[in-house]
């Protein structure tokens, strides 16, 4: 229910249903992983959290609002933010507990179209993070009638482009790089490995979404000095399908939030239409 073939990449284990349109979902989050491994100093990758609210959303709307496995999700919006410095590997041995509030809740004919969930993830009592989705569902007929002749891509090769030199993504393995260089615009152009065994862990005729966040992670990342960059929050419109057959761009530029400080925005183009748009943070904000 959560999309992801290999149990190792399957991070919620249990869920409870506490009232109407709110849940207790427990999480067990690795002291290793081959794609989420643990950064500089002991500390869990805090894109963990945007994963695990992706899998969390799917399985709640499979198991509590019937939507059918075959069915496919679009999510329009994906946010979060870390609220300690203490997001540590060690710390994280044991289940999370992450409360999740649904909203927003729309209906057709019965069957779920789209919702907004907001997720509080702690461990002891102590909120370690927040995060936030827009979520929609739609027929497999709808969705193969939308695609079209999209639909053949599932399944085919994507000529692979020479990687960024991983150190500078903030990556160890090239494998993992989601960026190749751009030889006549800024930037950087969308690395799409269709064998990496967790960014493509099915076949697909677009470009997942968490690659795409990857890419934003790791523009970011690129982008600064000394490429220390983690992201203590993210937050992520998608605005259509990135195509697996045609070139996508990424730009990064630093930028001041009223709200964030200091922030690096990202782009993706394709077709000079915008992709998606991000906004990434180092800055931990503990709200008390």
């Amino acid at each position: 229910m959560c999309h992801r073939p290999d149990p190792a990449d399957r991070f919620p284990v249990d869920w409870l249903r506490l009232s109407e349109h709110r849940y207790l979902v427990s999480v067990d989050w690795p002291a290793a992983h081959r794609f989420f491994a643990p950064l500089p100093g002991g500390r869990q990758d805090p894109m963990l959290v945007a994963e695990t609210t992706r899998q969390a959303t799917m399985m709640l709307a499979h198991a509590e609002y019937g939507v059918p496995v075959g069915d496919q999700f679009l999510m329009q919006e994906l946010g979060y933010r870390l609220l300690t410095d203490e997001f540590t590997v060690l710390a994280a041995s044991g289940p999370i507990d992450v409360v999740v509030e649904c909203s927003d809740v729309q209906l057709r004919a019965g069957r779920l179209v789209g919702m907004r969930v907001d997720l509080r993830f702690q461990r002891l009592g102590r909120v370690l993070a927040t995060s936030m989705g827009v979520l929609y569902c739609t027929s497999a007929r709808v969705y193969r009638r939308l695609r079209g002749v999209s639909m053949g891509a599932a399944g085919r090769s994507v000529p692979l482009l020479p990687a960024v030199p991983a150190h500078e993504t903030g990556r160890t393995d090239p494998a993992d790089v989601v960026l190749a260089r751009s030889k006549h615009r800024p930037g950087w152009r969308l690395r799409v490995n269709v064998a990496h065994p967790t960014l493509f862990a099915r076949p697909n005729d677009h470009v997942p979404g968490m690659v795409l966040l990857e890419a934003a992670r790791q523009a970011a990342t690129a982008l600064t000095p000394g490429h220390d960059f983690h992201p203590a929050s993210m937050r992520v419109a998608f605005h259509k399908y990135c195509e697996l057959a045609d070139p996508c761009w990424i730009l990064a530029g630093h930028e001041t939030d009223r709200e964030l400080g200091a922030v690096v925005r990202v782009r993706g183009l394709q077709r000079e239409e915008p992709v998606f748009t991000a906004t990434l943070s180092a800055a931990v904000r503990d709200d008390g």
